[in-house]
């Protein structure tokens, strides 16, 4: 794989995060908006009706098949509409604070988006591109910040801060392609590595930035369905990945839905391990997330449920877990993937060493599983697997009381408490 000379690359200044609070933007966006909330739109502005349908699919086409920035961009839209639209509504992006390069192509953005009230402190999410000659994945985050606290993860030492928006997580694809060249008639910025099979720069999609997905399980399943939109973005459900620590709960839910990918974030084989890896555990233990992987409704021979494993030296890697791992998952349609730990600072873990990750998979491989071994991408930038974390931090709870309503009060309640 080619590698960019970062000697002679644009520097990245990362300015410091916001201390003060900033307005709200004076008109909202309709970029990642599910058609519903088009529709919403347009009837606010008088719209509605028959003509209504056909506007949002105008509306639909424009944001998502070819980018739009403008609404003067839609030529096939009267005038008179693209200046109401224009006078009540945008189509801005999250602000891109920063992006960084890494050497093996991987990409890393640094996103600010507004927040949920007046007053409040806009906040800040991550997300990764990792682009191969055939693929690019896209990682995207589900939440600000983490409501885990899964010790070996960077991510999980950021408190969480709230959920996104379906349309907050919408828009961190639509930023991708923006800064990637990645519509009709665009080209990649100069030396950006991407596949070069002539299709799509982002053909893939995971959900394995920050935050667990299945703790905001209605708006990732509501971005799921703009994502896998046949006449919008129109990602593949065989391309689209959801990776879970395990909200049992929710997991055949979402499968039965969205029909999407399924990764479990695995990491140890017994249950007091786990509890320590994985605090999740403790509510939903291994037994019950296996029993939950295995009636998976979009689970096949042909659409194997990913068991993501990461190797941490002296804790989870002998080869008797390896001899447990390949027991546990027998009857379910699996692949393993072993991740070498990504360093982060102030971590106590070391990761495994290659000499016995190669004996653990052998033993995985030989029971008959695909077990490969995840090449770590963007770990100069902080941007690999684990390694996740933005400035944003959680205000404090007497400020955020002062700004919420009773009802938004009793809401954050119950999400601070599902931990």
């Amino acid at each position: 794989m080619p590698t960019l000379d970062l000697a002679n690359a644009k520097p990245v200044v990362v300015p410091p995060a916001t201390t003060e609070p900033r307005a709200l933007p004076a008109k909202p966006s309709l970029v990642g908006q599910g058609r519903d909330e088009l529709k919403a739109a347009l009837a606010s502005i008088g719209i509605e009706g028959r003509e209504a349908r056909m506007r949002v699919s105008q509306l639909w086409g424009w944001i998502y098949q070819r980018g739009a920035r403008t609404f003067e961009e839609m030529s096939n839209v009267s005038k008179h509409l693209r200046q109401a639209l224009a006078e009540a509504y945008t189509l801005d992006r999250p602000e891109v604070v920063a992006e960084q390069v890494s050497q093996d192509g991987t990409r890393k953005w640094l996103m600010r988006i507004p927040p949920s009230m007046a007053g409040e402190k806009w906040h800040e999410i991550e997300t990764v591109y990792i682009p191969t000659r055939d693929r690019g994945t896209l990682c995207i985050s589900s939440q600000v910040g983490c409501t885990l606290t899964c010790s070996f993860c960077h991510t999980g030492t950021q408190k969480l801060v709230r959920n996104l928006t379906a349309a907050e997580i919408v828009a961190q694809v639509i930023v991708a392609r923006d800064h990637l060249g990645d519509w009709p008639g665009q080209v990649p910025p100069e030396g950006a590595f991407v596949p070069t099979d002539g299709g799509r720069f982002v053909t893939n999609i995971v959900f394995m930035g920050m935050g667990e997905p299945l703790y905001n399980v209605e708006n990732v399943t509501g971005a799921l369905m703009t994502l896998l939109d046949p006449d919008g973005l129109q990602f593949s459900k065989r391309r689209v990945t959801l990776s879970t620590s395990g909200v049992v709960p929710e997991i055949g839910r979402v499968g039965a839905e969205t029909g999407v990918a399924l990764a479990i974030s695995l990491h140890a084989v017994r249950d007091d391990l786990r509890d320590e890896l994985v605090p999740l555990n403790r509510k939903y233990p291994i037994a019950e997330l296996l029993e939950a992987c295995r009636a998976y409704p979009a689970a096949s021979n042909a659409r194997r449920i990913t068991f993501e494993y990461v190797m941490l030296k002296g804790v989870n890697d002998s080869i008797d877990d390896a001899r447990r791992l390949v027991r546990l998952l027998k009857g379910i349609p699996a692949k393993i993937n072993l991740i070498p730990f990504n360093p982060w600072p102030g971590s106590r873990y070391e990761c495994s060493d290659w000499e016995q990750i190669e004996r653990f998979s052998e033993v995985v491989f030989e029971a008959g599983y695909s077990s490969p071994v995840r090449t770590p991408r963007g770990r100069d930038i902080l941007a690999a697997c684990g390694q996740l974390k933005s400035e944003t931090e959680r205000l404090r709870a007497k400020d955020k009381a002062a700004l919420m309503s009773k009802a938004e009060q009793d809401a954050f309640r119950a999400m601070s408490m599902v931990d």
